[in-house]
C-alpha cells in the first residue's frame, strides 16, 4: 500500500470497513511508514475533538450549497 492509498483508506479503516486483506496491507504500511502513523494519529485526535463539539443544526440553504459543491468537486475530480 502506498501513502496515497493509505490516506484514501483511512476513513474505512477507522470505521472497520476494510476487507481483511486491505486491513492487513494498511497495517503493514503503518508498520514501516512514520509519516502515515503520524497522519493516522492526527486523524484520530481530530475525530475525538470534533465529537466534543456541540451539535448544531445546519441551515437548509447551507446544506444544499455544501452538497452542490461536493458533487461539483466529485464530478471534476474523477
Amino acid at each position: 500500500m502506498t501513502c496515497t492509498e493509505m490516506v484514501e483508506a483511512v476513513t474505512d479503516y477507522l470505521e472497520g470497513r476494510l476487507s481483511f486483506v486491505d486491513r492487513v496491507r494498511f497495517q503493514m504500511h503503518l508498520g514501516r511508514c512514520v509519516g502515515c502513523r503520524i497522519y493516522l494519529r492526527q486523524m484520530k485526535q481530530t475525530i475525538r475533538a470534533l465529537r466534543r463539539l456541540p451539535a448544531e443544526p445546519i441551515p437548509p440553504q447551507v446544506h444544499d450549497e455544501l452538497v452542490l459543491r461536493f458533487r461539483t468537486w466529485k464530478r471534476q475530480s474523477g
